[in-house]
């Protein structure tokens, strides 16, 4: 007879009551919502910017519903997207470049089922809103950075080798060296030639001058398009490093052109916010404290980042920078105070061992590198109030300590501030350093009011479907068909509880994964009830019912398995709205089998099993 056990009951009951918990946080709306925090990563939001912000809330006359403060960080709650974004708009213009402000949907959760991790499936950016930048690899820097590199390093030759030179620079993005005499000329000039075998024409060109004992060295072509595709290439891995550190939900970050970079990043609807995100750039840079010794030409006078008017100078000339750091991460020394601990890779290693080696006694300082942005409120020509802002590079010491042994690829920098400051530098170090500057050629904002339009065209094709597919099952099946449909419903839940756990991504391709599934799951029905015709044709009912369901097994697990197959490959290889699309269709792949298969099964078992059924109607 067709009966399940009391534990595959419960063991189907289980499955669904977690499926049902976990779909639950979906029908609970989110609320418009503002968030606030310092723009310095040091200082958390208190009290005192609580204050503030309801004052001008107040004086501007804008309704909010309710104004919190929540890890480091004010929320602020409004009844409608046009007051979110206008409170955004006066709170921004009001306190400028003192706090980041993001707009985001708050999700109204009860706090039991955040307590099971139960929140609610995560939009991509073409359903939530978000924002879409283009940005520019500045590849004249990069070339320039590399010729300070170059031009250091033959300074450095020529004078241990004795060759007398009156003046070096970079001129024109290439190396200028005039020499003393033509003996040393015609020195300088084997050495380019012998230096390295690509030094002919290949990495590098080089200009004769013999008449003025000047030589010229630029790059070649084969050398700039090495050094772009370097650049973009390193920022690329940068960029991403940095969105997924930051927990951006499938951003999508990838190369367009010959030196830009695309990065779309979902779920966040402030184009300010996202700067911040990927436009942040801090770095390092190690420098010799200049001595009495040092021509006024190879040093610079800095201020210290806890002290600014405090000062003192540093060589030119760079040992390491942040790009040669392998990892990092964040600890506390002796007496209490964050400290950063940095492991260089082989290159940087041996250059920090080669200069520290020489120099026990002087002074290492840590400069810290911050792009920043200054804003502005302006009158626009319609007379209108408007911030402007402009970037600039800020460089700061952050440490300045006497070098007591030869450091290698490990060691530790302190005086970096607050355990948020050095948790921040740490990621990004970590992450990465930019091999070059980038600017912002784009910004598109894709606003919640097409992601509702998204959403509403996609429910509506899944509504669609599903009304036809059930429809037709009831029609064509009876009870078998009204099992078959409350089985696809179960499968619905079930996919949303198990991207909400999983914390997978929807998007609107993967929205047409679910329509796809609702057609898959009813087909498994579809064939389990024609091979129970089949039976019927020489089996009792209760023998048809049972060898329908075992023998369009294999069938089923067949093709289904083959469809995951082909989805686990488009998860893969593909990118943004194909992932989106595979990752719905597997997991509808998955739940379909177990809803078509077993609960199909467990209510046809509870209809007709045990019963002595003369005639079955399907």
């Amino acid at each position: 007879m067709n009966k399940f056990s009391i534990y595959q009951y419960l063991l189907i009951l289980s499955v669904l009551v977690i499926g049902f918990l976990y779909a639950l946080p979906n029908i609970y709306p989110t609320q418009p919502s503002i968030q606030v925090a310092y723009t310095d990563s040091g200082l958390s939001a208190d009290q005192a910017l609580l204050d503030d912000l309801e004052n001008i809330l107040e004086d501007s006359k804008t309704v909010y519903d309710e104004i919190f403060l929540r890890d480091n960080k004010i929320v602020i709650k409004f009844k409608d997207v046009e007051t979110q974004l206008s409170s955004k708009t006066i709170l921004q213009n009001a306190l400028l470049d003192r706090v980041i402000i993001a707009l985001f949907l708050e999700p109204s959760t009860p706090q039991w089922l955040k307590d099971i991790g139960a929140n609610p499936v995560k939009l991509g950016l073409d359903l939530s809103g978000g924002v879409h930048f283009l940005l520019e690899v500045d590849i004249d820097t990069a070339q320039e950075g590399r010729l300070e590199l170059l031009l250091e390093n033959y300074r450095n030759v020529f004078k241990d080798e004795r060759i007398k030179f009156d003046k070096s620079s970079i001129k024109d993005l290439k190396l200028y060296f005039e020499f003393s005499d033509n003996q040393s000329y015609n020195k300088a000039l084997k050495r380019f030639r012998d230096d390295s075998p690509v030094l002919n024409g290949v990495q590098y060109i080089i200009s004769e001058r013999p008449s003025t004992d000047v030589l010229l060295l630029e790059y070649s072509d084969i050398a700039l398009r090495e050094i772009r595709d370097y650049a973009v290439g390193q920022n690329l891995i940068t960029l991403r490093n940095r969105v997924n550190e930051l927990g951006v939900s499938e951003p999508i970050v990838q190369r367009q052109g010959g030196n830009r970079i695309v990065v779309q990043l979902p779920g966040v609807q402030d184009p300010t916010a996202a700067k911040k995100i990927i436009g942040k750039t801090a770095n390092l840079e190690f420098r010799m404290e200049a001595n009495a010794r040092t021509s006024p030409l190879r040093k610079e006078e800095f201020s210290f980042k806890e002290n600014e008017f405090q000062s003192a100078f540093l060589e030119k000339a760079v040992i390491v920078a942040g790009e040669k750091v392998t990892n990092a991460n964040t600890g506390f020394d002796e007496n209490g105070f964050a400290q950063v601990n940095i492991t260089l890779d082989m290159e940087g290693g041996r250059a920090m061992q080669k200069a520290t080696s020489g120099n026990i006694g002087r002074r290492l300082g840590v400069l810290f590198v911050e792009q920043k942005t200054k804003s502005e409120l302006v009158t626009n020509a319609l007379g209108e109030s408007v911030i402007e802002q402009t970037s600039y590079i800020e460089k700061n010491i952050i440490s300045l300590a006497t070098v007591q042994a030869v450091l290698g690829t490990s060691f530790r920098i302190t005086g970096v501030g607050s355990p948020a400051e050095a948790s921040e530098l740490a990621l990004l170090l970590r992450a990465g350093a930019l091999a070059a500057p980038m600017k912002f050629v784009e910004e598109r904002t894709v606003g919640p009011s097409l992601g509702k339009e998204n959403i509403e065209l996609g429910m509506k094709s899944i509504v669609i479907g599903f009304a036809l597919v059930v429809l037709f099952m009831i029609f064509y099946y009876r009870v078998f068909g009204i099992a078959a449909n409350i089985s696809l419903i179960l499968n619905l839940v079930l996919i949303t509880g198990v991207m909400s756990l999983l914390g997978a991504s929807l998007t609107l391709p993967g929205m047409a994964g679910i329509v796809l599934t609702v057609g898959m799951a009813v087909d498994a029905n579809v064939l389990i009830f024609s091979r129970i015709r089949e039976e019927l044709k020489e089996k009792d009912p209760q023998s048809a019912i049972r060898d329908g369901f075992s023998r369009a097994f294999v069938t089923i697990f067949d093709a289904n398995v083959t469809t995951l197959i082909t989805a686990l490959i488009l998860y893969i290889i593909g990118t943004g709205p194909v992932k989106g699309f595979a990752i719905t269709l597997s997991i509808g792949i998955i739940t379909s089998m177990f809803t078509a298969i077993m609960c199909t099964r467990a209510m046809v078992n509870l209809v007709y099993g045990n019963k002595n059924i003369q005639e079955l109607k399907i």
